[in-house]
């Protein structure tokens, strides 16, 4: 067991010597400066510094002695060198034995020493008690130590919904930047967790060996700070929505809302925008993007080449300019300013000041008056009534009112239609295939396995297609039934019919080959008829 090194001063009739004794298995050797200390205290007269740090400059490996004065000294007791530390957390002693005929320090005694320098608080009885029993003087022991304070925690809100507004486009793999997906919406739904507060713990006090209470730093309270639409846990410690929308912090707030408004442009800006509820934009919503909302979606500047879908109504306070590839689908109505260049798709009724090179159908009725009032070129379809202030151009742009049947049922059957010659014409080629290939089998040729697999397609082609010719013809015989045998719809012109224009009135067609004006369009008896109307 490894021991310091440590001094005894002996005194005798030529002199005081002290005699050190070295460590022992790696101990801690001499320490000038703490050998000093002592010999300070203890010796009222002087004695040899000089001779002392020359002697304890060698190597200590043995006991050895040197003589620090010439004249002996007064008995020494025992002695405790009382060493506070800095920061007043621990008190360590260093106890040096007695001479001859010295005395022994009592556990009372090294008690009052540690008092002269103002210990009060945290003394180890246990090893006062172990030094008292044993002498050992080889250690500088622990003799007090202070209660450190217990530090608390800051409350702390986890926010289960993105708060971070500053999210960069990610880059995608041909180096190009994706600005459609910026997930600058935190949709929520009704019943989500939104945050969680975890609550402040308060710290415990501590105490120094000099009885100075250590206090601990003063801990942050929060608590959850919730704006509308938000339900509070009793506790106040958890934060719910209680609608579909979309979540956001402003400060220390949150805010739920079933109303997304985008304050300027859907671009670069925004990316694409998905919804649960209502979506407002500002500005305009520019080419190439897309907007698609459980709710309403209103406009309030120019949607161009872009895409929108709504549950509910959309709203276009200017208009849209298509670029032939513009898109508006609602379950609901669809009110634009005008309408150019795009597929608009309505549940309800579609109402536009103008209505030019469109794709428009509607559930409902198309109402194009105002101003204007004008519809040119597209195919404009009801499953009502088509009314406006004038119809084509005088320039003969073809023009297509079909009114009467759902659109959505004549968009069916136009698919299957499309669908059924690819199906025909799929199976006789499917025929020559399998008719080739089954001849090359026959003559013994063996297959490469490409061909093998294209072998074993077409004959599963052979099964499914004529089924699924079968399922069309069915569906379009019904679809057409509906069709030939709807009476309802008409078109209203307050103004002109150009020539050019095409009127269907549920499956009976009308062209219109001169110009007629205040008209009415409906159909009786099987075909079209021309009504006046004031």
């Amino acid at each position: 067991m490894a021991k310091s090194a440590y001094v005894k001063l002996n005194i005798r009739p030529n002199g005081t010597f002290l005699t050190m004794y070295p460590p022992v298995d790696g101990g801690r050797g001499l320490m000038g400066e703490d050998v000093e200390a002592y010999l300070d205290r203890v010796i009222k007269i002087g004695y040899d510094k000089g001779a002392l740090r020359e002697e304890m400059k060698k190597p200590l490996t043995s006991v050895r002695e040197v003589q620090i004065t010439k004249e002996p000294v007064s008995t020494v007791d025992e002695t405790v060198i009382v060493m506070v530390a800095q920061d007043r957390l621990s008190v360590k002693g260093r106890f040096y034995p007695p001479t001859e005929g010295g005395k022994l320090l009592t556990k009372d005694d090294i008690v009052k020493e540690m008092i002269k320098f103002g210990v009060k608080y945290g003394v180890i009885e246990k090893t006062i008690d172990e030094f008292v029993s044993s002498r050992q003087y080889e250690e500088t022991l622990l003799l007090a130590q202070a209660t450190l304070q217990v530090e608390g925690t800051d409350a702390e809100i986890t926010y289960h919904f993105n708060t971070d507004l500053t999210q960069k486009p990610k880059v995608n793999e041909d180096g190009s930047v994706d600005f459609h997906h910026l997930d600058v919406i935190s949709s929520v739904s009704v019943g989500d967790l939104l945050a969680e507060l975890t609550p402040a713990v308060q710290g415990k006090p501590g105490i120094d060996v000099c009885g100075t209470l250590l206090r601990p730093a003063k801990v942050k309270q929060k608590i959850l700070r919730a704006g509308k639409n938000i339900r509070l846990s009793e506790d106040g410690l958890k934060a719910y929505s209680d609608v579909d929308g979309h979540a956001t912090l402003e400060g220390d707030i949150i805010f739920v809302s079933n109303m997304y408004e985008v304050p300027a442009n859907v671009d670069t800006s925004t990316g694409d925008i998905e919804y649960e509820g209502n979506v407002t934009v500002r500005g305009n919503v520019v080419a190439g993007y897309t907007i698609k909302a459980k709710g309403d979606i209103v406009v309030e500047g120019v949607v161009e080449g872009a895409t929108l879908q709504a549950g509910g109504h959309i709203i276009l306070k200017r208009g849209i300019q298509g670029m032939d590839r513009g898109v508006l689908r609602a379950n609901g109505n669809v009110i634009s300013r005008f309408i150019e260049s795009a597929t608009v798709e309505a549940g309800g009724y579609i109402t536009a000041d103008a209505i030019m090179h469109s794709n428009v159908s509607a559930k409902g009725d198309i109402t194009v008056e105002g101003k204007k009032g004008y519809i040119t070129g597209g195919t404009i379809r009801s499953g009502s009534q088509i009314t406006a202030r004038t119809v084509g151009s005088s320039m003969g742009t073809i023009t297509n009112l079909e009114v009467g049947i759902e659109p959505a049922l004549l968009s069916e059957y136009h698919d299957l239609d499309k669908e059924l010659d690819e199906v025909r014409d799929q199976k006789e080629k499917n025929i020559q295939t399998l008719t080739t290939l089954a001849r090359r089998i026959k003559m013994g040729e063996k297959l490469a396995p490409d061909k093998m697999l294209q072998f074993r397609h077409a004959q599963e082609l052979r099964e499914n297609l004529p089924k699924r010719e079968e399922e069309i013809e069915e569906r379009m015989s019904v679809l057409k039934e509906t069709i030939d045998n709807y009476e309802g719809g008409c078109v209203k012109v307050h103004g002109t019919v150009y020539s050019g224009t095409k009127v269907t009135v549920s499956n009976a067609i009308y062209y219109v080959k001169s110009d007629v004006s205040y008209c009415r369009f409906v159909k009786a008896q099987g075909d079209v008829k021309i009504d006046s109307y004031a």
